[in-house]
């Protein structure tokens, strides 16, 4: 394996990211079959990977679609093992800068956060904002019309490069600039392998579908870049809430968020506020009839 680290250049990815990534991405899965085939030989079949990041040929292979029925319906589109390991080798480079990036009460795909913690933050809020329940406190509850869906990839790439080349301080960093585009502008529905019966899709909303999404919109759910950059999307909605609208009690899951205040005009009087944001600047939509507000 010698002589290949010695053909590294020095602002390309190394291999022994690619190694670590690969063995990040094995956890849980040792066996599935797929983790399995690409075990047989993971040492040649990494250094070739690693060789076509290096050389600009890696391409993302077609991806596999289904449905699945619970906790709720939805389509999920799932990657190739060696892809996968592109996904986690991705995150791995530039989890500590997105850390840096996302607010506290930012839930979803962080460490040491999650669902549990994000229900407890609320709790401790409703707590902090009624003066242990002895002030009224009202809340709102919003979420984002079929978001995955509708996350523009144009806009998203633009940010993204625009964050690495302001946060990311290694040499490899045009590397995996350049990996980062061509995992996004992955086409998922060109040649995908369709593993559900047609008709699982009936009665599944065109929403809800990258089947049905604009052009150069919508990330399959299950990638796990696509559940990192969904995050990071939404990032900058946070911080329009908390520095210019100056909500001092805001939580986000993924595209749920919530909102609380003492004051109920001015949680009302933000939803204009909220919907042209998310409009303007990432071409979302607020849900039409999925908001919920609560004393």
């Amino acid at each position: 394996m010698n002589e290949w680290i010695l053909e590294e250049h020095d602002t390309s990815i190394k291999l022994e990211d690619v190694f670590l990534a690969y063995y990040n991405c094995r956890k849980n899965k040792r066996n599935k079959i797929e983790c399995l085939e690409f075990d047989l030989d993971y040492e040649s079949n990494l250094i070739k990977l690693w060789e076509e990041i290096d050389e600009g040929d890696y391409r993302v292979s077609p991806l596999s679609v289904f449905i699945v029925e619970k906790p709720v319906k939805r389509e999920i589109f799932a990657s190739d093992f060696r892809d996968r390991i592109v996904h986690h080798l991705i995150v791995m480079k530039l989890e500590n800068a997105f850390e840096k990036e996302f607010i506290y009460d930012s839930y979803s795909c962080r460490k040491g956060k999650g669902t549990h913690f994000g229900i407890n933050r609320i709790e401790r809020f409703i707590r902090k904002c009624s003066r242990n329940y002895k002030d009224d406190c009202y809340v709102l509850k919003l979420d984002i019309s079929g978001y995955f869906m509708s996350i523009n990839k144009l806009t998203l790439f633009n940010r993204l490069e625009v964050f690495i080349n302001a946060k990311y301080d290694y040499c490899d960093k045009e590397s995996l600039i350049k990996l980062c585009k061509k995992v996004i502008d992955t086409n998922p529905i060109d040649n995908c392998k369709i593993k559900s019966p047609f008709n699982k899709w009936e009665d599944l909303p065109k929403s809800k579908s990258l089947f049905h999404s604009k052009e150069n919109c919508g990330l399959p759910i299950g990638n796990y870049t696509n559940q990192i950059f969904a995050n990071f999307y939404l990032s900058e909605f946070d911080h329009f809430i908390k520095s210019e609208l100056k909500i001092k009690y805001y939580g986000r899951y993924v595209d749920d968020f919530i909102l609380l205040s003492t004051d109920k005009e001015e949680l009302l009087n933000i939803i204009p506020k909220i919907r042209k944001f998310l409009k303007k600047k990432l071409d979302l939509e607020l849900h039409p009839k999925k908001y919920i507000y609560k004393t």
